[in-house]
């Protein structure tokens, strides 16, 4: 299965689904599919500030010797944004409304990341 049939899944299950992408921590994403678009927000860029973000997470849970980082929120008035770790280089990411489904949107990503884990394989 391709990364676009993985992405494509997501964003069908999930209700507020805007935008599901398979991130490298370098910033580039390896795909992306987007269901949605908000005015005057710029996903593509919004996406990798937040890589830049759980980098730092993950550089800030290693020195505090809490064990790794393996999901993260960060909701804002026009989105919410859930990060599930893949690999040490790579995330999965799911963008919805606040309006949307947060619950099933952490559940659908849980399952779906060793999927598009074996993928990267």
């Amino acid at each position: 299965m391709s990364f676009r049939t993985h992405l494509e899944q997501v964003l069908k299950q999930v209700e507020g689904s805007v935008v599901c992408s398979v991130m490298g921590f370098d910033g580039m994403a390896i795909d992306t599919q987007q269901v949605q678009e908000l005015d005057g927000l710029d996903l593509p860029a919004m996406l990798i500030e937040y890589g830049s973000i759980l980098s730092k997470l993950k550089e800030a849970a290693a020195s505090l010797q809490a064990g790794d980082v393996s999901e993260i929120s960060i909701n804002t008035e026009r989105l919410i944004t859930i990060a599930r770790m893949l690999t040490p280089e790579y995330y999965l990411v799911l963008a919805i409304t606040p309006e949307g489904n947060y619950g099933k949107g952490r559940y659908v990503l849980r399952i779906t990341a060793p999927k598009v884990k074996a993928e990267l394989e």
